[in-house]
């Protein structure tokens, strides 16, 4: 199998039909073995009975439901676990995102020997309350990262099969996949200028609320990543520095109290800072030690109901 198309959906009934086709059209004129895994995000309209249709007319499709709405990041990591292709394109069902870009995708990644390439949508068909906010969570993302990319969120991403089978997406790092893939050791991630079109059918299933979610997400991600299996490191420093500033500020009211008899050390506001010091310091180091406990005795599982398959 040369290429495995997932498309996670919400309530895409009306795009279905049209995007299974198109995507069948291009990869069938470029000469591409493929399947496309539609994942259900528990859909309330119509969406499963037109995907189980289309798996009845082509055995090239596949469909997984979920009995409930996960979010977009479990359907993705649910589709990589089903998807069989050398190469994963991700895509969204709105039909935002071309299927025409499918084979310079699969290109860039045999021809440059790269793991990700990310689409980078550079003209957008959103409002300003879309396109601002973006702009602004992509750079702060490039900064943290360190990875040159215009537009983490854009979901038009080719993979490299290895990439998709080593790594893990939960909760809402959908966004920050070519993040997780870099530190897991995946670092030649390209990007390639893709089209970009207006919505033809249904409306958008994110609001504003996604940039405040997206920068927690980024916050979590940075941290889990560099400290997740080592939370001793970052706790464990923290608290020993501010247990030592606490103790040197009590070691200094020692001094002048027994050896220069200036004062009461009660009566100095510097003496209940460096006690706080001390207080907090080791606070931080003990929850240090517990997490690392956890870390080492833990085994993180994600469980997402799924409801039904189909074409498998």
């Amino acid at each position: 199998m040369d290429v495995s198309v997932v498309v996670p959906l919400y309530n895409e009934e009306e795009s279905l039909p049209e995007l299974a086709g198109w995507i069948s059209k291009v990869c069938q004129q470029s000469g591409i073995s493929y399947e496309v895994i539609f994942v259900d995000d528990g859909s309330h309209d119509n969406s499963w009975q037109v995907i189980e249709s289309l798996i009845s007319e082509n055995s090239h499709y596949k469909g997984i439901k979920f009995r409930r709405n996960y979010g977009k990041s479990a359907a993705l990591n649910k589709g990589f676990e089903a998807a069989s292709g050398e190469v994963v394109i991700t895509m969204d069902a709105d039909m935002q995102d071309s299927p025409d870009e499918i084979p310079g995708l699969v290109n860039m990644i045999h021809d440059e020997n790269l793991d990700i390439v990310s689409g980078w949508k550079k003209k957008r068909h959103d409002p300003l309350g879309k396109t601002i906010p973006s702009k602004l969570f992509n750079r702060t993302t490039r900064y943290i990262s360190g990875i040159k990319l215009h537009d983490f969120n854009c979901g038009l991403k080719a993979y490299r099969k290895e990439v998709i089978k080593n790594i893990e997406v939960y909760g809402e790092m959908h966004r920050y996949i070519p993040v997780i893939a870099k530190w897991a050791g995946f670092r030649r991630i390209g990007e390639k200028v893709v089209q970009h079109r207006a919505r033809k059918y249904g409306v958008t299933k994110f609001g504003m609320e996604r940039l405040i979610k997206g920068y927690l997400d980024l916050l979590t991600i940075t941290f889990i990543s560099k400290f997740g299996k080592r939370p001793m490191h970052l706790f464990g420093t923290m608290g020993s520095l501010v247990f030592f500033i606490g103790f040197m500020i009590g070691v200094y009211l020692s001094v002048e109290k027994y050896f220069y008899h200036v004062f009461k050390m009660t009566e100095r506001p510097l003496f209940y800072l460096g006690l706080l010091a001390m207080v907090i310091g080791s606070q931080l180091f003990v929850t240090g030690f517990i997490a690392e406990m956890i870390s080492r005795s833990s085994h993180d599982r994600n469980i997402y109901l799924v409801e039904k398959k189909s074409g498998f």
